[in-house]
């Protein structure tokens, strides 16, 4: 058997999104010009992803044993539309500057106003772009899982799980909020690690990998057992991803990430890997980190000094372990899964692809 070719998948999946921005700037043509700054921003953004989410839709819908189909493909390219909102509204929340290299669509939006010598708050008209370009992009993702082609019986079986996700998702990024601001002082190691992990889980893990992983083997009619293991590798696989992007955060080169050296530490992100700095830590590194992290002003000294606190202390090589262990429980569930054979030897192969990566 030829197997189930990942490398090829991609163009496939990027001649669906184009296909459905076409359409979508096609709706907008009556508008005036000035609506293209949207859709060039979205457009800008979205050439530069890794399909992860829609990738792991389509394995789930090949994972019943379904041919591969056009369709399943069309409908995996909605995934990158929830993705595009939930990045866009994110930098917004986090007030980023960069994304993937390039000015984050709130910076972008703001650039533009300044250029035209446009009246106002240019910050606060990007912003609202921004919020403006994310909605966009979520009824985009409705069009593009609704009109894709496949079976509506079929669409139906994922549905459900397509609208969980992304409520998930919203609530997940509002915990994220809450997390930046609830002290943890009163917090014991063990909760502040618990904080953390259910942050990543709503937030991430379940939206990154699982629940794509779900609403395509529910719409190609996975049931029962096999479900159930799909999403315990799912959840475990999803962790241990949002692991290694907390890692790439502090530790990322720039020029892969394309987000600025320590740009987590700057945001004050209350991640796994801090939580266990703040266990481990000696008590003045730990009173530095306490005091350092979340300043937007961060040198790139205090970054490396921050660095070296966090490696020194084994907060790093406690999320690598991590992250081994939920992969390792990953592949576990896969072996269970009385699925189709060149979906899970697919599947198998991304493990590595996600917990082994630098950007």
């Amino acid at each position: 058997m030829a197997g189930i070719d990942i490398t090829a998948l991609r163009p496939r999946i990027d001649t669906a999104v184009h296909a459905q921005l076409a359409r979508g700037r096609a709706d907008l043509t009556e508008l005036a010009p000035e609506a293209d700054d949207l859709l060039d921003a979205i457009s800008a953004l979205m050439a530069g992803g890794k399909l992860l989410r829609p990738t792991f839709l389509y394995l789930g819908y090949r994972a019943a044993g379904r041919p591969d189909a056009d369709g399943a493909v069309a409908l995996a390219s909605a995934m990158e539309f929830v993705q595009a909102a939930a990045l866009i509204h994110d930098d917004v929340i986090d007030s980023s500057d960069t994304r993937r290299g390039a000015p984050t669509v709130h910076r972008a939006l703001a650039s533009a106003h300044a250029q035209r010598g446009w009246e106002g708050d240019g910050s606060a008209f990007g912003v609202a772009g921004a919020i403006l370009a994310g909605n966009l992009c979520l009824g985009w993702a409705d069009q593009a899982y609704d009109e894709c082609g496949l079976p509506s019986a079929d669409l139906e079986r994922g549905r459900a799980t397509f609208d969980l996700m992304r409520a998930q998702l919203m609530a997940g990024q509002y915990l994220d909020v809450v997390g930046s601001v609830r002290p943890w002082a009163g917090a014991s190691p063990a909760e502040r690690v618990a904080i953390a992990e259910r942050v990543i889980t709503y937030k991430s893990a379940k939206y990154s990998i699982q629940q794509p992983l779900l609403i395509g083997a529910r719409t190609g009619g996975v049931t029962g057992a096999a479900l159930a293991a799909l999403a315990a590798y799912g959840l475990d696989l999803g962790i241990a991803f949002q692991l290694r992007d907390d890692v790439l955060g502090v530790f990322g080169d720039p020029g892969v990430t394309g987000k600025p050296a320590g740009d987590d530490l700057r945001e004050g992100k209350r991640t796994v890997l801090i939580a266990h700095t703040l266990a481990l830590a000696a008590p003045a590194d730990r009173t530095y980190v306490e005091t350092h992290l979340g300043d937007a002003a961060l040198t790139p000294e205090a970054v490396q000094r921050l660095r070296a606190i966090i490696a020194g202390c084994g907060a790093t090589d406690a999320v690598e372990a991590a992250i081994a262990a939920r992969a390792t429980s990953a592949a576990h569930a896969l072996a269970g899964a009385d699925v189709d054979q060149d979906a899970a030897a697919a599947l198998g192969a991304m493990i590595e692809t996600v917990t082994d990566r630098h950007a």
